[in-house]
């Protein structure tokens, strides 16, 4: 599947997916990850969307955010909603190896939109971003899926993702050990929550 057609669909429904993002209930996650992290930590968010609630939620800690989405009106939004942190616009299937340095890598609703065979590699460089004990908070389907959605917000939409075994497999063969494993209910759908530290 072509990045573009993910893209293009999250352009057209950023303002209508910006009223409906907080029926997901992310917060609680987030809090688990901040009481391992120090003071002032820099985290990467990756597929950050309009920046609310998540980032805004991590500047308000007085964390520093950088985020990524590889929508541009999204990233617009997230400029607009949250300001004190550095949004770019990039498709995140294309990250390079130890391209950042920082303390934590959150992605919420996001890396499944990336074909499952790339997932893998997407962990590893994401890997290179972190020192050793470094964290990730990420959320992953909970069943094996592939195809396209034809009324997401109103538009198409893409997803690939394994199910829950695998991507708990993928995660520990790319040099993380899993703190937490759960499979969240909220907004009407499962999806699952990781919470990893960096281990080699």
């Amino acid at each position: 599947m072509d990045n573009n057609f993910v893209m293009q669909g999250y352009d057209k429904v950023a303002e209508k997916y910006l009223k409906n993002r907080d029926q997901f209930k992310s917060i609680k996650y987030l809090d688990i990850l901040i009481k391992r992290l120090k003071p002032g930590a820099k985290i990467i968010d990756l597929g950050c969307g309009v920046g609310i609630p998540l980032d805004r939620y991590l500047i308000d800690k007085g964390f520093k955010v950088t985020g990524i989405d590889i929508s541009t009106k999204q990233i617009e939004l997230a400029r607009r909603n949250c300001p004190q942190a550095t949004f770019i616009v990039k498709d995140m299937s294309q990250i390079k190896n130890g391209e950042y340095q920082v303390d934590a890598v959150i992605s919420f609703y996001a890396i499944f939109h990336i074909q499952r065979e790339s997932h893998i590699e997407i962990f590893k460089k994401i890997n290179s971003f972190l020192s050793l004990g470094g964290l990730i908070l990420i959320t992953m389907g909970s069943t094996e899926w592939e195809g396209t959605e034809t009324n997401f917000h109103g538009t198409s939409m893409y997803w690939s993702h394994y199910d829950s075994k695998k991507n708990r497999e993928i995660i520990e063969r790319s040099g993380f050990d899993i703190i937490l494993d759960g499979i969240d209910i909220s907004g009407g759908e499962r999806h699952q929550v990781i919470l990893a530290r960096k281990i080699k």
